[in-house]
């Protein structure tokens, strides 16, 4: 047994436990990720190898909604179309979050994500997140617990962000469907929006980066390895109690303005400016599941969208919404989580200058 913050045995504080814990984890993280991610998108992948053509729909404009008045039997309708596509996901962060907050050791996890400088700690979280190919909003019950359990600021954003902008599968979906152009300028833009943007807005937090890496000594244990089916079912229930009412507030919210989200068509060709800071407004704040921008994009290029405003939705889209805000908000507070959103909202100008200069 090893001493505690206190100086007394914990028998939490034995090696054995820990590792137990860590491998716990990584079975439910693999088999919840296979389930609902890694498997149906290496289908799609192998789907789209053999026929390069998008099957998905466009959620913002089904049934011809653009331009349609708010009603609640519209939102309604978005509402159960959007969560029958990412109910998946979604049980599958609660399920991961639950475990990684009740089963790994907490100095492991802080030792994983907090490093010297928050450039450093912005790599390791936005590295982190590359296998678990989350959108935004599932992305963020995971980001909610790696800050609740001391990440860094810069790294749980990173994490959040880093889910939908460098997903491996979505990337490799627009390298099958979409202009090549499209493609790096996603990977561009978008490590300097993961590994750049989020560690200059985690600075604007307080300064809890600085604090010397964690040590047996100085964080305190996780409770008996015994004792975390229990924690996992509370923080199961908590996560979701909290999160789950606000997701789908926010959601019916967007549902029921969709008509209104993204007035963008063929004659944005005559208005370039205002077409691509709406884009850069409202990107950032639409809702969509995973690749869910693809089916969007591509129809606004096929409408002769200019590549400016496609370059601004190509990040913006996929990187925030007002979803996931609303459910990030109360643990990053609203100044961290509003400064986010800006940068976002400023690399997808970048996007769509970077688009446009690569003639795309």
């Amino acid at each position: 047994m090893e001493s505690s913050a206190l100086g007394v045995r914990h028998p939490a504080a034995r090696p054995w436990m820990g590792v137990a814990g860590v491998l716990a984890f990584a079975v439910i993280f693999a088999a919840t990720l296979w389930w609902s991610k890694w498997s149906p998108y290496a289908h799609k992948l192998s789907d789209l190898f053999a026929s390069p053509h998008w099957t998905g729909t466009n959620m913002l404009n089904d049934a011809g909604a653009a331009g349609s008045a708010p009603s609640l039997a519209g939102a309604w309708s978005f509402t159960r179309a959007y969560f029958t596509d990412i109910w998946p996901g979604f049980l599958t962060a609660l399920l991961i979050a639950s475990a990684a907050s009740a089963l790994v050791p907490r100095e492991w996890l802080l030792r994983l994500l907090r490093h010297r400088g928050p450039q450093r700690s912005a790599l390791a979280g936005g590295l982190s997140a590359l296998p678990t190919l989350m959108c935004t909003c599932c992305a963020a019950p995971l980001a909610v617990t790696l800050r609740r359990d001391g990440a860094p600021p810069s790294a749980a954003l990173a994490y959040w962000i880093g889910n939908p902008v460098l997903n491996p599968l979505v990337l490799a979906f627009l390298a099958v469907v979409a202009p090549w152009q499209w493609v790096l300028t996603r990977i561009v833009v978008g490590a300097l929006l993961v590994f750049g943007a989020t560690a200059w807005v985690g600075r604007l937090a307080p300064a809890d980066a600085a604090v010397p890496l964690p040590t047996p000594a100085a964080t305190p244990p996780r409770a008996p390895l015994p004792s975390a089916p229990e924690r996992y079912l509370r923080t199961f229930v908590r996560l979701t109690v909290t999160l789950v009412p606000l997701y789908v507030a926010a959601v019916f919210a967007i549902g029921l303005l969709r008509g209104w989200l993204l007035p963008i068509d063929a004659a944005a060709v005559h208005w370039a400016v205002p077409s691509v800071l709406a884009a850069a407004a409202l990107g950032i704040l639409v809702v969509i599941p995973t690749a869910g921008e693809i089916p969007i994009l591509l129809a606004l290029s096929a409408a002769g969208v200019s590549g400016a405003t496609i370059g601004v939705l190509l990040i913006t889209l996929p990187a925030i919404s007002l979803a996931s805000m609303v459910m990030v908000a109360r643990t990053f507070s609203i100044k961290l989580t509003a400064a986010m959103a800006g940068a976002v909202a400023l690399c997808g100008l970048l996007g769509g200058g970077v688009l446009l200069a690569l003639g795309g």
